[in-house]
C-alpha cells in the first residue's frame, strides 16, 4: 500500500491535497477504504458548508460498517464529488484518484496532519 508523498494525512484517515487558489481535496486513504470494505453509500457535506479540522462532516457505509467521515481542516466546501455519490465503489478502486469526496476552501492553517511516512508508522503502530 503507497501513500502518495506529496498529501497530508490525519488520524481519522483523511488525506488533503496541497492547496491550488486556496482550495485543497479530501478523500480518504487507501487504509481505511480496505478497513471499510465494499463502500455503498456516501453521505458528504453540502456546497457552501462549512467544516471543522477534527468534526464529523459525513459518513461512509459499508457492507461491514457506517464510519463518520472527518475533515481535516476548517474551511467552506466548495465542491462534492457526485460521482463517488453515485457510484461509492469508487473508493475502494481509486481512494486516491476518482475517489475523492469533496474540496475544501481552507480558512487558517491545516492543523495536525501528517506526512506520508508519518502516516505509513501511524498505520502500523
Amino acid at each position: 500500500m503507497s501513500n502518495p508523498q506529496q498529501l497530508r494525512y490525519s488520524k481519522e484517515h483523511e488525506w488533503l491535497s496541497g492547496a491550488e487558489d486556496g482550495v485543497s481535496t479530501v478523500g480518504i486513504t487507501e487504509h481505511a477504504a480496505n478497513a471499510l470494505g465494499d463502500v455503498v453509500y456516501v453521505q458528504l457535506p453540502e456546497v457552501g458548508s462549512t467544516v471543522a479540522a477534527g468534526e464529523t462532516c459525513g459518513e461512509l457505509e459499508s457492507t461491514k460498517s457506517v464510519s463518520d467521515l472527518y475533515s481535516p481542516v476548517d474551511g467552506e466546501i466548495a465542491e462534492i464529488n457526485e460521482d463517488v455519490v453515485n457510484d461509492p465503489s469508487l473508493v475502494n478502486t481509486a481512494p486516491f484518484e476518482g475517489g475523492w469526496l469533496f474540496k475544501v476552501k481552507i480558512s487558517g492553517e491545516p492543523g495536525e496532519l501528517l506526512s506520508a511516512d508519518e502516516y505509513a508508522a501511524f498505520i502500523q503502530s
